[in-house]
């Protein structure tokens, strides 16, 4: 049997709302962006919403608008895809990277803490970086997996230290945090409808944010700096195509219209994971604290072993014809990271979830056949690496 890592969830609903784009003659710069946009922004609950064409994008512009540049210093997680990193990368400005919450594999606000009152000097507003002497200017939480970081303390924290605080919940769309939405906290989000995620667009992003600035200055942005009020070769700022297409905003709509839909259904995949996987002694599951409803990205368990034995399992698993993945790597061992960072940087929990984390066949539609024979095949390589002889993987 063969299970892919990952499937789109589209109905004819949306290939007809495509069709009527293509049908159409706006196939980009039309009403379907619009009524995307207001559309999100009423789901999420925020006064704005700016589609672009990824994830990224959003996080960049959101970047720019921020003020967020070369001497600047950004508190995240290095437990993430680059692009958390990768935004702030763009403008000059570096990392800080701090620990993870064992748990819940998210910014720790403990460690943010930390940093902020151990390792940084306060000159009225600005927060000083002793080691580097550069202004900290915001913390970055991502929502790993769809599950929301501990925002209370996150926001007190940015309010004490006179803080940014852009979300990135590109994994998590639908997911609560005592009964608001994620992207609904800092001072803008960024959500990503890659293929893989919970609705698709094919590619896309949006910024959301209650900000009238940052979303007006968001949409010049990503339309070369256009202005709304400016002719079309009138250029007020520095801009990027970072459009998404009235083609993409048509699927995103119809997908956006069976959300609660889309998010039923990988949460009875994930309920159906835990059932077969409980009590596996080598096997810890997907952990949420109280408060928090997760939208369901991904199904990531972790392995109890060393960073060898994952990665066996996970050759035994894809030659079995099961998709899997470690998400994440750690972001601060990429080559092109290290000169932003210091040597020999400690992040014991980021490590020690790197090593161990396994990324099962997830989708909205996967079959309980599909979902029986990953677990059998899973328990299997377990049973082979852990408790029988290793052999080496060529």
């Amino acid at each position: 049997m063969q299970v892919p890592l990952s499937k789109p969830d589209v109905s004819e609903r949306e290939i007809e709302r495509v069709c009527d784009v293509l049908r159409s003659s706006r196939l980009s710069l039309g009403p379907a962006v619009p009524e995307f946009e207001q559309r999100f922004a009423c789901y999420v609950g925020t006064g704005y919403a700016v589609a672009v064409n990824s994830g990224t994008s959003a996080l960049h512009l959101i970047t720019r608008a921020l003020g967020i540049g070369a001497g600047d210093e950004v508190i995240t997680t290095s437990f993430s895809f680059v692009a958390s990193t990768n935004c702030f990368l763009y403008e000059g400005a570096a990392p800080v990277f701090v620990d993870i919450d064992p748990a819940t594999l998210n910014l720790d606000p403990r460690a943010v803490r930390t940093f902020l009152t151990t390792q940084c000097e306060i000159n009225g507003n600005a927060v000083i970086h002793r080691r580097t002497g550069r202004r900290v200017k915001a913390i970055v939480p991502v929502h790993v997996f769809g599950v929301p970081c501990d925002m209370q303390p996150i926001l007190e924290l940015a309010r004490e230290f006179h803080l940014r605080v852009i979300e990135d919940s590109c994994e998590a769309i639908g997911a609560t945090y005592h009964g608001r939405n994620a992207g609904t906290f800092g001072d803008a989000a960024a959500f990503a409808f890659y293929p893989n995620k919970q609705m698709t667009t094919g590619e896309g992003g949006m910024i959301v944010t209650s900000d009238e600035r940052i979303a007006v200055e968001g949409r010049s942005m990503r339309n070369q700096g256009r202005d709304a009020s400016c002719e079309w070769l009138q250029h007020a700022r520095l801009g990027y195509n970072y459009r998404l297409s009235d083609i993409h905003a048509a699927l995103g709509i119809g997908q956006l219209e069976r959300i609660t839909e889309l998010l039923a259904s990988r949460a009875r995949v994930a309920a159906a994971y835990n059932r077969r996987l409980a009590g596996h002694g080598q096997i810890r599951l997907p952990q949420h604290p109280a408060g928090v409803t997760p939208s369901w990205f991904v199904y990531v368990i972790r392995i109890k072993g060393t960073q060898a034995a994952r990665d066996q399992v996970i050759s035994i698993l894809r030659s079995q014809g099961v998709g899997c993945q470690a998400y994440f790597p750690a972001i601060h061992h990429q080559p092109y990271v290290k000169k932003f960072i210091p040597a020999g940087l400690a992040l014991p929990n980021t490590e020690a979830a790197a090593a161990t984390c396994v990324a099962l066949p997830f989708f909205s539609q996967i079959s309980e056949a599909e979902i029986a024979y990953v677990c059998d095949q899973l328990k299997v390589a377990l049973d082979q690496v852990l408790n029988g002889p290793v052999a080496a993987v060529a």
